[in-house]
């Protein structure tokens, strides 16, 4: 990793260097907080823990554990979250405390059916200093899932027990899930997976960045070569940058979501030496790579999409159906008549239904 840039004015989030020895999932700091939008709230922690990068590297990493008042189900969710941006004020755990979350009404959903939820900020997002943020890099991703589930586990220890975890998320956060899943059986054995809901799933990036490429979603492609280059800084993935490239992408590892929706609606050729990058040969190599639906989930899926999805084609959704179904994963599919945003949130009841049953 590159050393540090400096913290912003809250302590809590400032990078820590962590050893190679030490333990995936160890809780690096810790502190009680109030999260104004969620209700039924018993207690909610920001947590900082360590986990792995892409490539096995140790590295802290942020997030947010919230135990219900009601009667627990003794299992943890980690509610995977939509993509917030490359850097700044925008992580989850920071938005929660806010009271600013744009998905605290999922979180909710799961307090009330009793669930200890967490929810993991993302690789080099939250903790300042490591940006930008890892976005689309599944490994590092899944790494963040698991390890937070470990250190929700050891926070929890004294006050319930948490026998079991499922994953939950919708779009890119869809995406986390089922790589969390897949990365279970090895990165995180000892845990006891229970279920995954995942909708909208961005299982192919190869075939989705010529989808996004020259609307109005192009921003999403500039921020996932940014993630990735960031997840893969061993391969001169940066070599494809004309010299506008190269500066944009300094000032875009700083941005929320939004913001960089706004600025960089142009085709990624505007930035790069040739109008299509995902076929440049290092590009290919690393996006074929980073395909879910290799390996086998231990425990049942359920994934959902919306038929009018205007940003993540419910074919996408139905070849890792297909996929799954022929690796012997014990899965079920539902498509909603909805666009991309209609389905995140007419889906969400079956989800949580099927994850508490």
């Amino acid at each position: 990793m590159t050393e540090p840039a400096p913290a912003d004015d809250d302590g809590f989030y400032a990078y820590i260097p962590i050893g190679p020895r030490t333990s995936p999932g160890k809780i690096l700091r810790v502190r009680t907080i109030r999260v104004p939008q969620l209700q039924r709230v018993k207690r909610a922690w920001q947590v900082v823990y360590s986990t792995r990068t892409s490539l096995g590297e140790p590295v802290p990493a942020s997030g947010i554990v919230i135990t219900p008042s009601s009667k627990s189900l003794n299992s943890l969710l980690a509610y995977c979250p939509a993509f917030h941006g490359l850097g700044g004020r925008c992580a989850p755990s920071q938005l929660l405390a806010d009271g600013s979350e744009p998905e605290a009404g999922f979180v909710s959903m799961a307090l009330e059916r009793g669930w200890t939820v967490g929810v993991p900020d993302g690789l080099c997002l939250g903790v300042t200093g490591l940006g930008p943020h890892h976005f689309l890099a599944g490994r590092a991703a899944a790494h963040t899932v698991l390890d937070l589930v470990r250190a929700a586990q050891d926070l929890l220890l004294l006050e319930s027990s948490v026998t079991s975890c499922a994953f939950w998320g919708y779009g890119v956060g869809g995406r986390t899930a089922v790589w969390a899943a897949e990365q279970q059986p090895r990165y995180a054995p000892e845990l006891h997976l229970s279920g995954v809901a995942a909708g909208a799933v961005i299982a192919n990036l190869r075939s989705l960045l010529p989808r996004l490429d020259g609307g109005i979603w192009s921003g999403l492609g500039l921020a996932g070569l940014i993630g990735l280059s960031r997840a893969y800084a061993q391969i001169p993935l940066n070599q494809i940058l004309n010299q506008t490239g190269q500066w944009e992408v300094q000032r875009a590892g700083s941005l929320n979501a939004a913001t960089i929706l706004v600025s960089y609606n142009a085709p990624l050729g505007h930035w790069c030496n040739r109008p299509d990058p995902w076929n440049d040969p290092r590009w290919y190599h690393i996006l074929a790579n980073e395909t879910a639906g290799r390996e086998f989930v231990r425990a049942p899926v359920h994934l959902y999409h919306g038929t009018e999805d205007s940003i993540v084609p419910a074919s996408m959704g139905q070849e890792l159906y297909a996929k799954y179904n022929s690796l012997g994963v014990d899965v079920n599919w539902h498509c909603y008549p909805a666009s991309h945003s209609g389905a995140a949130t007419i889906g969400a009841a079956e989800s949580i239904d099927r994850l508490t049953d």
